[in-house]
């Protein structure tokens, strides 16, 4: 067995941010769950336990630079070091342009950007402290390949994309690994926290869930086997590697008008 890893991982109470913590239990890792719902990360806490880890859980929102300074305390209480951090923790909207509030891009914004922001500022000096540290930051597909009606979406999980490739360059000196992990649709609870002022979305989104072909688990084993290498773009779904190797190797104008037929609204 290779050595110990020590991980947090946020919005681990459900979803993917719980097939993760499992994954790495089963390798014995220690794990520090965080989410808002704090029995939902004592309860995830328990299952690594039984699956052959060891955790601690910790109440906190991403938006709060209070709650980051309070997970890193109790890495340091408990550990002392930390391995790696996955940023995992977001939240989903959708919508035609006209009908997305500056209220709810502000929303996305703030927790599924700047949440992993803050996380990334709260362990860098650490990491940088020890030499050694992994930052694997949970983008979307939608990052990559920009579905209409999905806007503020979109731009944010693009922005997590960039975010991560700067830290990957900037923080390299420091023996400081940065990857960025793009997951397509997959079966898991994220429709439910959907922000939209059009409902319609939320049961259209719900579909493309109930139609997935990867669970969370095994979004979750690619993610673990990737992390073991120096992989920077990480695409579970090889639809999702197909999609970004026509958007990066087609001319501009071919791929656009491609992705005007695909989604253009049937008559």
């Amino acid at each position: 067995m290779q050595d110990k890893k020590r991980l947090v991982i946020t919005g681990g109470g459900s979803g993917l941010g719980r097939a993760l913590a499992l994954r790495w239990a089963r390798q014995g890792a220690a794990v520090c769950i965080t989410d808002r719902d704090g029995e939902a990360a004592d309860k995830v806490a328990e299952e690594v336990n039984l699956a052959g880890g060891e955790s601690i859980s910790v109440q906190a929102d991403v938006t709060s630079e209070a709650d980051w300074l309070t997970v890193l305390e109790q890495v340091q209480q408990h550990w002392g070091t930390l391995d790696i951090l996955i940023n995992n923790a977001g939240v989903a909207t959708a919508g035609d342009f006209e009908t997305e509030s500056i209220e709810q891009w502000q929303w996305i914004l703030d927790i599924n950007l700047l949440g992993i922001v803050r996380g990334c500022q709260t362990f860098a000096p650490l990491f940088k402290q020890q030499g050694h540290g992994q930052m694997i930051n949970v983008s979307s597909q939608a990052g990559i390949t920009h579905l209409p009606s999905m806007g503020s979406y979109n731009a944010v999980k693009a922005a997590v994309i960039a975010f991560s490739e700067t830290l990957r360059l900037e923080l390299a000196p420091d023996n400081i690994q940065v990857s960025v992990v793009c997951p397509s649709f997959f079966k898991t609870n994220l429709d439910k926290s959907m922000r939209t002022a059009q409902p319609h979305f939320k049961a259209k989104v719900g579909r493309y869930f109930d139609r997935a072909t990867l669970s969370a688990e095994q979004v979750s084993d690619y993610v673990y086997q990737s992390a073991q290498t120096d992989a920077f773009m990480v695409l579970p779904h090889k639809e999702g590697r197909k999609a970004w190797y026509m958007k990066r190797f087609l001319p501009n104008l071919r791929y656009i008008n491609m992705m005007l037929k695909m989604t253009r609204p049937k008559k």
